[in-house]
């Protein structure tokens, strides 16, 4: 079944400038995708009985979106992350010698490329088979970053699945980590917690962090923490343990390890939902995943449809390079040289059970 696509406005930014709306449907599936930040806005996937819900959480209006974006508590909804997904320690890493500066916005640390990251910036898009290509060129000294990094995301929408594509290019060596934000709740967004989604994760290590969320260096084998996931495990199961990792956390915010060598196209992730029978199947090119359990939602946002985001409304699976990986050489390099070029991609494919 072809994908049918549609445009249209979505608001002006304060300086005037305007913002698109790509409306991408095929196969009971639909996903709106902004040119603000990239944000897939809303995605709405049908339950075992056919009844379609929007399972990511997020904002009605560009408002919305500009003013949280751009508060301390920034959840990301929906959106690109970049140049570098994830924590830098300290804001500072070297670089064939140089050592580079870019912004702390996460208590020591630099979090999601800094304030004005992908996530706060206006794309421009076109469409491409299937649905939209949103491109940025962030020039050399952008939050810090070296060279100028040109960069293309496309979201298709096909066969019951989001596909993301991710390629970039620079003409002077940089570090590059690119990601997707989106908050599931397959229940449905605003439908409570996530703490009855049964998660299984393809990972036999993680990488334990300190007290500000670095990762220490560490892969640590899952066996026999409440990080293992390689069989379903509810994940309100071990949530609240007394494991350190958890407490340091107030939940899951880890990096998973994952089995397969990275480049091809495997499985990282699935997620099941038992009251709507809707699966996630999350696969990916990156050598590792993010699970974040929403531990920073605190009830205080109020998203699409007035609902109110509670703890642990939502899930992420940020398929992404390690974090801090520009400072721990051990871990898969973030490098990208000139004449190189990055390329990543995930799929998000649903089905029911």
């Amino acid at each position: 079944m072809s994908t049918a696509i549609e445009k249209s406005a979505f608001g002006k930014m304060p300086d005037g400038k305007p913002i698109q709306l790509y409306r991408l449907r095929s196969d009971g599936l639909e996903a709106r995708v902004i040119t603000y930040g990239g944000i897939l806005v809303s995605l709405k996937v049908p339950d075992r009985n056919g009844n379609a819900e929007d399972v990511v959480l997020g904002f009605e209006t560009l408002a919305e979106y500009v003013e949280v974006f751009n508060s301390h508590a920034n959840p990301y909804f929906g959106a690109i992350i970049g140049r570098y997904a994830n924590r830098i320690a300290r804001g500072r890493f070297k670089l064939d010698g140089k050592t580079y500066s870019v912004p702390v916005n996460n208590g020591p640390n630099s979090l999601h490329g800094g304030p004005r990251g992908f996530h706060n910036v206006v794309w421009q898009a076109q469409e491409i088979d299937g649905g939209v290509e949103l491109k940025y060129l962030s020039r050399d000294g952008e939050e810090g970053y070296p060279g100028n990094l040109e960069v293309s995301v496309r979201y298709v929408l096909e066969n019951a699945e989001l596909r993301i594509a991710y390629s970039a290019g620079t003409d002077q060596p940089t570090v590059a980590n690119l990601t997707q934000h989106s908050y599931f709740n397959l229940a449905g967004q605003g439908c409570g917690n996530i703490l009855d989604h049964e998660l299984r994760l393809a990972a036999s290590r993680f990488t334990p962090v300190d007290s500000t969320l670095i990762p220490t260096g560490e892969l640590k084998p899952v066996d026999s923490t409440p990080f293992d996931f390689r069989n379903r495990h509810r994940i309100g199961e071990r949530i609240d343990s007394a494991a350190e990792q958890l407490r340091i956390a107030g939940g899951y915010d880890h990096n998973w390890v994952l089995n397969e060598d990275p480049g091809s196209l495997r499985e990282a992730a699935q997620v099941f939902e038992p009251h709507s029978g809707r699966v996630l199947t999350v696969l990916t090119t990156q050598p590792g995943v993010q699970f974040y359990s929403g531990n920073f939602l605190d009830g205080k946002l109020k998203g699409k449809q007035g609902k109110i985001y509670p703890h642990r409304g939502g899930l992420c699976l940020e398929t992404q390079h390690f974090p801090d990986s520009p400072n721990h050489p051990q871990f898969p390099s973030t490098l990208l040289r000139p004449g190189e070029r990055y390329q990543q991609g995930t799929v998000f494919r649903f089905s029911t059970a």
